[in-house]
């Protein structure tokens, strides 16, 4: 898949557009003279083309998954997390109200977290497609829900909603 530039497109569609979304907004940052936001999106573009070019060294794919960015935004956003409750334990409140803005400024990018009801209407749609009848055939359907809900899940507690609904 090329570009209109043409240059090769840089992962999915979706992977795509997350990425553009983000330079828009580091662009928008710059202009608007926002320091915060503006580091914050830079270290985030910064990471994602970081991990591309690992990725290369070691011969993988060129390209991230979305899986593979929104894991790497996850771990960025909970160590923003625990940076602040760190911050706040050692009573340094501007450290964690600074911390607390970055993390609210990753959690744009990230894909909304199914609520308790999408996620039981998941596993239950997951479990008809896949034609899951007992415990045998959990794999099988949380390869399809990680495949149909990336980064959308908390799948420690789905798989516990999965054994329920096949036990």
């Amino acid at each position: 898949m090329r570009l209109l530039s043409g240059r090769p497109a840089r992962g999915s569609l979706a992977m795509q557009a997350m990425r553009a979304r983000i330079a828009d907004a580091l662009r928008d940052a710059e202009a608007g003279d926002d320091p915060v936001r503006t580091a914050t999106l830079r270290l985030v573009l910064t990471a994602l083309r970081d991990r591309e070019r690992a990725a290369r060294r070691d011969d993988g794919p060129a390209e991230l998954t979305d899986e593979e960015a929104i894991a790497l935004m996850r771990r960025m956003l909970a160590h923003r997390e625990k940076s602040m409750a760190d911050y706040e334990q050692a009573a340094q409140m501007d450290l964690a109200d600074r911390e607390r803005r970055e993390a609210r400024i990753l959690a744009e990018f990230l894909p909304r977290p199914l609520t308790d009801a999408e996620a039981d209407a998941a596993v239950s749609r997951a479990i008809a497609e896949t034609g899951a009848s007992s415990i045998r055939d959990m794999g099988k359907v949380m390869a399809h829900l990680k495949r149909k809900y990336p980064g959308r899940l908390d799948f420690a507690a789905t798989s516990a909603r999965v054994k329920t609904a096949l036990a």
